[in-house]
C-alpha cells in the first residue's frame, strides 16, 4: 500500500483537498514503475478512483491497469477511499491525502494538475479553483480581510 502524502505551509485555509467527486473527478497524475524489472513509463498517467477497469484473468477490477511494455507484465492500483483533507498544522506536518493498493507496480512521482479546494480558517469562506502547480497559491479572504496562502508546498509517495 502506497500513499500520497503533502506537506505544505497553510496560512488562514485549512481543509485543502482535491476536487473529487462523482461529477468532477479528480484525475491523480504519477509516474509509474514496474516493481518487476524497475522500468520506468516515460509518460505520466491519470488514475481516478471514480473509473474502474477490468484486470485480466481474474474477476476484479482496479482504477489503474497497466502493462509495461519491457516485461509485459500487467499491473494494477486502487485508490481506497476519498481523498483526506490536508490540515493546517504549525509547523507543517506531513499527511497522507490517498492511500493506493499497488500490484506490481509503484509511483514514483506526483503531479498536482487538476483543481483543489480550502476553507477559510477562521472564517466559513470556501476556496475553490486552487491551482497548486506552480508549487504555490495565493488569495485573499474577504471575511478575515487578510491574505491567504498555501507554500512550501512538498509531495512524497511512501509506504502506508
Amino acid at each position: 500500500m502506497l500513499a500520497l502524502s503533502l506537506c505544505a505551509d497553510l496560512t488562514g485555509v485549512t481543509q485543502l483537498l482535491p476536487l473529487d467527486t462523482p461529477d468532477e473527478p479528480y484525475f491523480y497524475t504519477f509516474k509509474v514503475q514496474c516493481t518487476s524489472c524497475r522500468e520506468i513509463h516515460p509518460n505520466w498517467v491519470s488514475i481516478s478512483r471514480h473509473e474502474s477497469n477490468d484486470v485480466s484473468g481474474s474477476r476484479g477490477e482496479a482504477n489503474f491497469v497497466w502493462r509495461c511494455k519491457s516485461c509485459k507484465r500487467e499491473t494494477s492500483a486502487t485508490i481506497k477511499g476519498p481523498p483526506n483533507p490536508y490540515i493546517q498544522a504549525s509547523p507543517p506536518v506531513l499527511h497522507n491525502i490517498i492511500e493506493i493498493d499497488c500490484r506490481g507496480l509503484e509511483f514514483t512521482d506526483f503531479k498536482a494538475d487538476g483543481e483543489w479546494t480550502a476553507n477559510g480558517l477562521e472564517t466559513p469562506t470556501k476556496f475553490t479553483g486552487i491551482d497548486l502547480q506552480e508549487g504555490e497559491w495565493f488569495d485573499y479572504d474577504e471575511k478575515a480581510s487578510d491574505e491567504v496562502s498555501i507554500k512550501d508546498i512538498k509531495w512524497s509517495i511512501r509506504r502506508a
